[in-house]
């Protein structure tokens, strides 16, 4: 997924003739912390609402103001994990886009970038989760998706957390399956330590109980 598919175009920009009132009154109404400022298609920069906080000249034009950031966009064709990085270094809730030739595009949403992380996680798809943690020299997605297909089900997606410091990893698992059991049997036949399972059918509680019989079998 690339930025160009996250592009809304609910918000409008900003003239370089608007008023810095005008600014605050869109920041208000569309509740968002910044707002790109273009003119004829092309991006001139992000304002923010911190910047306009020591203005008092509520009747300033944008054009007055050298307050504008034109470094923070985003390409059509970057990655979603580089829009990720963007938000998340900037603090922002909206992003532009531009195209290779520096015409605004439109702008990303911090709910349209939620949506599409929900959508590229599996999050919104029904099954479980597993965490799992191994060393980093275990580390072989071929073989904990074996194990996975293994009872017939599929990594919907998978990320993989490091910590300072430290060789073990923490591996996250979404599985297009609710009933998890024995694929959890096999990563405790392969060694692999389980640190946890979020799993729809752990309401039955009889379920979870199996489970733990067949842990104990196994470890006999």
């Amino acid at each position: 997924m690339v930025a160009a598919e996250l592009i809304s175009d609910i918000i409008p920009t900003v003239k370089i003739t608007d008023t810095v009132e005008k600014v605050y009154l869109l920041l208000a109404e569309f509740r968002v912390n910044e707002l790109p400022v273009v003119e004829e298609d092309q991006f001139l920069g992000l304002i923010t609402e911190d910047d306009l906080i020591e203005i008092t000249d509520e009747g300033l034009r944008v054009s007055s103001l050298s307050v504008l950031k034109p470094h923070i966009f985003v390409r059509e064709n970057q990655h979603i994990y580089d829009v990720i990085r963007m938000f998340q270094g900037q603090h922002l809730s909206i992003l532009p886009v531009l195209d290779m030739k520096n015409n605004y595009l439109g702008l990303i949403h911090i709910n349209n970038l939620t949506d599409a992380f929900a959508t590229i996680t599996a999050a919104v798809e029904p099954g479980a989760i597993i965490v799992l943690e191994i060393d980093n020299r275990d580390n072989s997605m071929a073989q904990m998706a074996q194990i996975v297909e293994s009872d017939k089900a599929q990594v919907l997606s998978s990320y993989i957390r490091s910590f300072p410091d430290s060789t073990r990893l923490e591996v996250t698992l979404k599985i297009n399956k609710k009933e998890v059991s024995v694929i959890l049997a096999s990563f405790n036949r392969y060694d692999y330590v389980v640190k946890a399972v979020y799993n729809q059918a752990q309401v039955d509680d009889d379920s979870m109980n199996r489970y733990d019989l067949l842990m104990n079998y196994i470890n006999l």
